[in-house]
């Protein structure tokens, strides 16, 4: 018997690995994972996201220009499987707090500062837990704690700094899909504007704090944080949308605008002392969300960015201007960054 036993536990061995080395050539995995993303912070308490899966991505190593493969790489971006009901344990200053993971997978954790921290990047963990308590997975990111200066931006993503084609889902799908996140452009200009911006106002050795708004999945975290990185962009926190699975891939993008008035306004309620510049774009509801939100933050909202990227917009986007203006909030309508640095002169945002 112990015989026959040896023999079934060596296929079987045989067989997981066979399965680990055809995942792993196709830079998949079947092992717990916890991603974990960067959060933020302030004087008074902090909050830090992620989710959970029992097969998902591996880091890409490779890059080439290759269409095929570029497809293939984003492709697995959505080829995960969430675990809802996953137990969470993150402990800060001595102080555990347990939570479960959502149907997609999704978990979040809040809590209050005990001692002040200094402006800057803290890192922080999460574990995944058995029932008896055992460790199956950790997820290691940061939380940003602002300095103390006058502004907060906010800014949408695709087609706002990342050429996308957002209004054309064909466009969007085949740059997505055929690109990566080192062959893909920013507009021209965009990057000189937002390093500007990052440094509008603040006294020497500091930075304004950046936020990262998208209708773009969870899913194209680490391609968008890469392209962010590597094109010098300012660093900062992203906040995306829900995750998709590989069967909606054909409706990345196209998710509820709506949560992202929610995601912005958790943003100006942990700053309400800050002036918070929006920035977007026409090509889907930013002009309609960001008049939202200047109604309900009039004091807070200092100025908004708008870049043109198609010639008939699905809002009145004059119309939506106006009404902020209304409200004494500075807006710039523009079609190249070039523009939108001379309004950020005339208004005194930047040098």
């Amino acid at each position: 018997m112990n015989v026959e036993l040896a023999a079934v536990t060596k296929k079987r061995s045989l067989l997981y690995n066979i399965k680990e080395r055809f995942l792993f050539a196709l830079r998949l995995t079947d092992d717990p994972l916890v991603k974990l993303y960067n959060g933020y912070g302030n004087k008074e308490q902090c909050v830090v996201f992620g989710h959970v899966f029992s097969f998902g991505p591996l880091p890409r190593k490779k890059y080439r220009k290759h269409f095929i493969t570029n497809t293939l790489a984003v492709l697995r971006l959505f080829m995960v499987r969430p675990v809802a009901g996953a137990q969470m344990r993150f402990t800060w200053d001595g102080v555990v707090q347990h939570t479960k993971s959502a149907k997609d997978g999704f978990f979040r954790f809040e809590w209050k500062i005990l001692q002040s921290l200094d402006p800057g990047w803290h890192p922080v963990e999460v574990e995944w837990i058995s029932a008896s308590g055992k460790v199956i997975s950790t997820g290691k990111a940061h939380i940003s704690i602002p300095f103390a200066n006058q502004f907060t931006f906010i800014s949408d993503i695709d087609d706002t700094f990342l050429i996308s084609h957002s209004s054309n889902l064909r466009k969007r799908l085949m740059v997505l899909l055929t690109e990566n996140a080192r062959s893909r452009k920013p507009f021209e200009g965009v990057v000189n504007h937002y390093q500007l911006l990052s440094l509008a106002g603040a006294p020497e050795k500091t930075t304004n704090p950046f936020f990262f708004v998208s209708s773009s999945e969870w899913n194209l975290y680490d391609y968008i944080s890469e392209f962010s990185e590597l094109n010098l962009l300012p660093k900062g926190v992203y906040l995306l949308n829900q995750l998709k699975l590989f069967s909606q891939v054909i409706k990345t993008g196209q998710n509820n605008h709506k949560t992202k008035f929610m995601r912005i306004s958790r943003i100006m309620e942990a700053y309400p002392e800050q002036r918070v510049v929006l920035l977007g774009d026409d090509s889907q509801e930013d002009p309609v969300i960001y008049a939202s939100i200047a109604s309900h933050f009039k004091s807070m909202v200092h100025a908004v960015y708008i870049r043109k990227t198609i010639k008939n917009p699905k809002v009145d986007v004059e119309e939506k201007i106006r009404e902020m203006e209304a409200n004494g909030i500075l807006c710039c309508y523009f079609a190249h960054s070039s523009e939108a640095v001379i309004h950020s002169k005339k208004i005194g945002l930047i040098k």
